[in-house]
């Protein structure tokens, strides 16, 4: 049976797609290519216009998901021509899909989580088999179905006999704990990147805060702070997850009014220190005496936000995912690889400890070739 797999991660920053090719004929294997694909300005509006109730959803959400699996095939394609792989040389794709609703236990106690996505026609265009759909098994199981890293990241980053800390900022940001006697415990924090890349358009038109040089000319509004802090979901005990279902722009908007008038850099600033704060406290409470951060996600490029987690971290080592073999961007995306050849194997891909599910479940859908 192949060893090599695509993975394809789009998060909830929205930026677009990253696509790896990986090889796991040897644990935890290893990436032999990455190509990035940003979403067409059109296309990046529907996936965020969906996040949120609207007219005529459910053909709007189709069309957007035929539109996001062309983009999909399109980066597979760029990928196997990088490498020099044939389509036949890989045994499976793992494809994400677009989180567009995450509401685990709501509603009638098992709710749901809707990821965007065709694989039908992602097998169609590729000519490869692909899984997606790793989330709905985990929530069905009574789990958050999410985060869905910690598995991989002990395979890639784990080492046995210290404790060791990653964190993924995305949109959302998530903590792994990968024990120093082979535990692991995983949670989302609380927003990453998605309230300040919101913010950073609405104020500068651009889509992100490049190296959070914005956010390091304000300052931090401690009234503000002190409002987006007071969240509940920031204080809950893991297991927990979330999403733009609770981080987004009318949020945000209904805590502006702790800081009236407030310059638009400082806004920045609070926010940039929300995520930090977040995800510092976080490390503190359950990161077991662990004195080592990996950050990855786009938020490892932002150098604002790398120094303030170091300064409300004093003792710890905040390095990128880079310095430990593995660049920023390519993580999440080789996770998915990761998950796709544990369904292939017939391997349970999630981790009832961090999820909150019944037991392991083997995640994913296929979609032959």
């Amino acid at each position: 049976m192949g060893a090599l797999y695509i993975g394809l991660m789009s998060g909830t920053s929205l930026d677009g797609v990253d696509a790896v090719l990986a090889d796991f004929a040897t644990p935890p294997g290893r990436v032999l290519g990455h190509v990035a694909r940003t979403f067409a300005a059109p296309l990046r509006a529907e996936l965020l216009a969906l996040n949120s109730s609207g007219t005529d959803e459910l053909h709007r959400a189709a069309l957007a998901a035929n539109a996001l699996a062309e983009c999909y095939a399109q980066a597979v394609q760029a990928l196997l021509q990088q490498t020099g792989v044939s389509a036949q040389a890989v045994r499976a794709i793992g494809a994400h899909g677009q989180t567009v609703r995450h509401r685990p236990q709501a509603f009638d106690g098992t709710g749901y989580t809707l990821q965007l996505n065709n694989p039908a026609l992602l097998a169609e265009r590729t000519g490869i088999t692909t899984v997606a759909d790793f989330r709905s098994r985990d929530v069905a199981a009574g789990g958050q179905g999410a985060p869905l890293v910690p598995a991989f990241h002990w395979d890639l980053f784990g080492q046995p006999g210290r404790t060791v800390c990653v964190l993924n900022v995305g949109g959302i940001a998530n903590l792994s704990v990968l024990g120093a006697d082979g535990s692991v415990l995983g949670f989302d924090c609380g927003p990453g990147n998605a309230l300040m890349d919101h913010w950073c358009q609405q104020h500068l038109g651009r889509p992100y805060d490049d190296n959070g040089a914005w956010a390091a000319s304000g300052q931090v509004l401690p009234a503000l702070l002190q409002a987006l802090q007071a969240e509940p979901f920031l204080a809950l005990p893991p297991p927990k997850s979330t999403g733009r279902d609770l981080f987004h722009p009318q949020w945000l908007q209904q805590r502006l009014h702790a800081a009236p008038a407030a310059n638009p850099a400082d806004v920045q600033a609070t926010l940039a220190e929300l995520t930090a704060s977040a995800c510092a406290a976080s490390a503190r409470s359950y990161g077991n005496e662990s004195k080592l951060l990996i950050v990855c996600g786009g938020g490892a490029h932002n150098g604002h936000l790398m120094r303030r987690l170091a300064a409300l971290l004093p003792g710890w080592a905040v390095e990128s995912s880079a310095q430990h073999g593995l660049p920023p961007l390519q993580v999440e995306a080789a996770a998915f690889a990761w998950l796709a050849q544990r369904c292939m194997n017939g391997l349970a891909g999630n981790l009832p400890r961090v999820t909150g599910a019944a037991g392991p479940r083997i995640l994913g859908a296929i979609y032959p070739a």
